[in-house]
């Protein structure tokens, strides 16, 4: 355990003696259980999230899970891991320590899924460009979800980073994006004239016509006026992403799995692609160079004729 205690490594501890009083369960397994959660915490504590309880979600869990598996963790002591932190929240929703169980649709990946679920250059063309002709029109959800996918992909951002942005955190003059991540911290993050120009079309055609009184500064806002919702964007980009080929979570953080795999395999330094993850540790963003290198590998193994 960390030499630092916090509301998230108290709460591990109580958890864990309710499993040995309650459940009577072994030494083992409360060994078990312990280095299972431990895990969770110095993930918590390298993301720069805040170390409460009540405050995990279940995006930072998916985070989780996906590094766990990017650094080649075994399929049985993954699903194990994340089985324990299944009850860990259930066990915070039940004792009042969070307001909802954070876990409760957290599932580890099946065995054969290794690698995040990375999209290839032809299919985000093809996505982005089939967006484009949808927004062609003077629908505003066209061009609101256009303009949401063209800045996932763009800067990489987290899906909650993007529904929080404020039409003021766009600066079109250097075409950058106001980013408050992980542990409330604020980054700047670049963006191009793709997703330039579907933020002009959204802003200028799209957004004025779903305004409403309780719209306030939310730069996307839901087909009610009030800002999208992280659950709205899942549905929509594993609504795109559902007749892809290719396997691993279809939902909006394959477009930052994607940005990420992209930005590296076309040269970009490592250090520049931390700071526009917003990570907190470099060994973080190492992970996306397995996967580049993975994905290389297998590159060379169906092309290459003495592979």
């Amino acid at each position: 355990m960390h030499e630092t205690t916090t509301a998230l490594t108290d709460a591990i501890d109580a958890y864990v003696r309710s499993v040995a009083l309650e459940r009577g369960a072994s030494p083992h397994t409360v060994r078990a259980y312990r280095g299972d959660l431990e895990t969770l915490a110095a993930f918590v504590a390298e993301r720069g999230a805040e170390p409460d309880p009540a405050l995990l979600d279940l995006e930072l869990l998916r985070e989780w899970v996906w590094q766990q598996n990017a650094h080649g963790l075994g399929a049985a002591t993954l699903a194990r891991r994340t089985s324990t932190v299944r009850g860990f929240t259930a066990w915070l929703a039940r004792t009042g320590r969070a307001a909802g169980d954070a876990g409760a649709r957290l599932r580890a990946p099946r065995a054969d899924r290794h690698l995040p679920r990375v999209l290839t250059r032809a299919q985000i063309d093809g996505l982005l460009d089939d967006l484009a002709m949808r927004a062609g029109g003077s629908d505003p959800i066209a061009l609101r979800d256009r303009a949401i996918v063209e800045l996932l992909y763009a800067s990489a951002l987290r899906v909650s980073e993007l529904v929080g942005l404020d039409i003021g955190d766009v600066d079109d003059a250097r075409r950058t994006v106001r980013v408050l991540g992980k542990g409330a911290k604020e980054r700047i993050v670049p963006f191009g004239m793709p997703a330039q120009r579907a933020l002009d079309a959204y802003r200028e055609r799209g957004r004025p016509a779903i305004a409403a009184p309780r719209s306030g500064s939310a730069l996307f806002l839901g087909a009610r006026g009030a800002r999208e919702s992280t659950r709205a964007v899942y549905s929509l980009v594993a609504g795109l992403l559902a007749d892809l080929p290719g396997s691993g979570p279809a939902g909006p953080h394959a477009l930052r799995h994607t940005a990420a795999t992209h930005l590296l395999d076309g040269g970009a330094d490592l250090r520049a692609v931390q700071e526009i993850l917003g990570h907190a540790s470099l060994g973080t963003t190492q992970i996306y160079t397995h996967v580049s290198a993975e994905r290389l590998a297998d590159a060379y193994r169906t092309a290459h004729p003495r592979a």
